[in-house]
């Protein structure tokens, strides 16, 4: 499940009533989280050290109010233990800057020195409704 965030929610209504025009990010980024980011992106402390870093992503066009991450998206092996990864949010840039959807995985995963977190493309769903 998947929701847009206070932020982008906020931008979308001032570009379709003609307030201001919401420029696309150049790519977006996936962040994790072992608590809720909730609405606001900032919920929840992201993950941080031990190798962690946001990853670029890349989606399918949408249809039936959905889209899906076109390819595998891979993160840095753990140089440390990342704790119980449970959520996620996209960013519009790869540190900082503003979260735009969150959401929660459908099951939770512990990430331990050296492993790799793999999303397999179509697996990352993001609705609108």
């Amino acid at each position: 499940m998947s929701a847009m965030s206070d932020y982008l929610e906020l931008k979308i209504l001032d570009h379709i009533t003609g307030r201001t025009a919401y420029t696309k990010p150049s790519a977006v980024y996936l962040g994790l989280s072992t608590g809720d980011f909730t609405d606001t992106g900032s919920g929840s402390s992201e993950l941080s050290g031990s190798g962690y870093a946001r990853v670029a992503v890349a989606f399918d066009a949408a249809a039936s109010g959905a889209t899906s991450n076109t390819s595998a998206i891979d993160f840095p092996a753990a140089t440390g233990n990342w704790g119980t990864v449970s959520h996620w949010a996209l960013f519009d840039a790869s540190t900082g800057g503003n979260a735009l959807m969150v959401g929660a995985f459908s099951a939770s995963k512990t990430i331990e020195t050296n492993d790799v977190l793999r999303i397999a493309a179509g697996d990352l769903d993001l609705t609108a409704a």
